[in-house]
């Protein structure tokens, strides 16, 4: 008797602190599903510490719901500004303390790991991969923007976690 694999579910985070975006990405053999999606929006005059505290708190209520495996952050591309590095650095913080909290294991992924394991181009633009999620997840519409770079980073997750 041969018995399917069962389901894989990873939570992709694509970090910021005014808008964060996440996806909760299932994979079945080789089919790829979108369970759910969204983009933490907070307002720029918010303090930063309340800012933290609503993204920790909305990826709690996806992980309570969807209980995935395993979280997959985008680490952040080198920036020229060093107030912005360190706001996004506290950021990340709080999302790898979100996953430590629930014993989720951690992909840590570069914006160029993601590109190309979603298009298969370490240099494609961001239209491109917001169509290849959409192909890839058998989309009709497409995600806000915080939210497709998110389930890029689930999907790249879970298509490297396949080959390993």
């Amino acid at each position: 008797m041969i018995v399917p694999p069962a389901p894989v579910r990873c939570l992709g985070v694509d970090p910021g602190s005014l808008a964060c975006g996440w996806a909760v990405v299932e994979r079945f053999g080789s089919r790829l599903a979108l369970l759910e999606a969204g983009v933490v929006r907070n307002p720029r005059g918010a303090d930063f510490d309340q800012r933290a505290l609503r993204i920790h708190e909305r990826l709690t209520e996806a992980i309570a719901t969807h209980a995935p495996g395993f979280m997959a952050v985008e680490s952040p591309f080198v920036e020229k500004n060093a107030a912005t590095a360190l706001k996004l650095g506290q950021i990340r913080g709080g999302i790898l303390l979100t996953a430590a909290l629930h014993r989720l294991p951690v992909g840590d992924y570069n914006p160029m790991q993601v590109k190309k394991a979603v298009s298969g181009y370490g240099w494609a633009a961001k239209e491109q991969v917001g169509k290849m999620v959409m192909t890839l997840l058998n989309l009709k519409d497409p995600l806000p923007a915080d939210a497709a770079d998110a389930a890029a980073v689930a999907i790249g997750h879970l298509l490297a976690s396949r080959r390993a």
